[in-house]
């Protein structure tokens, strides 16, 4: 079985003063266990974002853990995606909220996994649960 992961998940890997960390590495070593790990390209994307984090960093990362990137998202993953956020900014709207607070990188990474059948490992069940309600959450 093919585990989509989360940038939180990594993010909290990385951080060894995160309370997560080591419940991190528990949930990606049980996934591991149970088959092969992806992120989509938005992950890798996020990921760069973070401070030392280069394209070589994050390719050597990938690389010595054994996590895919799939680049590919495809058209069905686009429009799965632009369901839920669409359904995400209404329900902000009659809140009265000013407007989407997250954003459309969550929505793609809920879409990859929706659309190809895969278990999410996320810190973040409660927008994937709400945008995505048939996606499998496995929650760190």
């Amino acid at each position: 079985m093919t585990t989509v992961v989360d940038t939180n998940v990594i993010v909290a890997l990385w951080d060894r003063d995160d309370k997560l960390n080591a419940t991190a590495q528990t949930a990606l070593d049980a996934a591991l266990d149970r088959g092969t790990l992806v992120v989509p390209a938005p992950v890798f994307a996020e990921l760069m974002a973070l401070p030392g984090r280069t394209e070589s960093f994050l390719d050597a990362f990938f690389q010595d853990t054994d996590v895919g990137v799939d680049w590919a998202l495809g058209e069905s993953v686009w429009r799965v995606a632009g369901r839920a956020f669409q359904s995400y900014a209404g329900r902000r709207r009659k809140q009265g909220g000013p407007g989407p607070r997250r954003i459309l990188a969550d929505f793609l990474i809920g879409a990859y996994a929706a659309s190809h059948g895969f278990p999410l490992l996320t810190l973040d069940e409660g927008l994937y649960r709400a945008g995505f309600p048939d996606l499998k959450i496995v929650r760190v």
